[in-house]
């Protein structure tokens, strides 16, 4: 505390052993590092860190943790139904069995900002360009295309990462009621290979 002298009562102002302990108790927990260290790796989502950012994900309702889709591997339909063949599937890697990824604070981050604004967006195409270009801009173009016909196109001029494909399919990029949503990506991507049948 700045102040702590303030704090002792009266009676025991004068006590040197007592202001002694006080004071080196005061100097060891300097409470103003703590509140700044505080506010810096929890308090402030653009500079929070682990545990921080991992409580604002609970408050704005994402979680670290996403479903990055599982690219077919080159097989036989004998030993594994689910391969792909020549030209189609990739060799296994070695990668581990969970498609379970768990985000890093920079891309959690930016997934935070990307739910925090959807949940106060105003409804507009400019305010879903404005999110899109916060999430990928730094990637290459993306925008929304008003199809005029009750649905959006979300175009992607850029090869997106595994991690970017898990953001975009994890459902936190805004779409007004009643309104269908459609993917371009430019290169083109195989949409049901790396997103999976349940992305619309």
């Amino acid at each position: 505390m700045l102040n702590v002298s303030e704090t002792i009562l009266a009676q025991f102002a004068n006590s040197p052993s007592l202001r002694t302990i006080i004071e080196g108790f005061n100097q060891a927990i300097d409470p103003r590092e703590l509140t700044d260290a505080w506010y810096d790796s929890v308090w402030n989502p653009q500079t929070a860190v682990g545990w921080g950012l991992d409580v604002w994900g609970r408050i704005v309702g994402v979680s670290r943790v996403l479903q990055v889709a599982n690219i077919g591997f080159f097989g036989f339909s004998e030993g594994a139904p689910d391969s792909l063949t020549f030209g189609e599937g990739v060799f296994y890697n070695g990668s581990g069995a969970s498609s379970n990824f768990s985000l890093t604070d920079d891309a959690f981050r930016r997934l935070i900002f990307a739910k925090a604004a959807a949940n106060i967006w105003n409804g507009s195409i400019t305010g879903l360009n404005a999110i899109l270009m916060m999430l990928f801009g730094d990637k290459g173009q993306c925008y929304v295309s008003d199809n005029q016909d009750m649905t959006l196109t979300y175009v992607f001029e850029f090869s997106p990462t595994g991690v970017d494909r898990s953001i975009i399919g994890s459902g936190v990029l805004p779409r007004p009621c009643g309104v269908s949503v459609n993917y371009i990506f430019i290169p083109a991507i195989d949409y049901d290979t790396d997103f999976g049948p349940d992305i619309q």
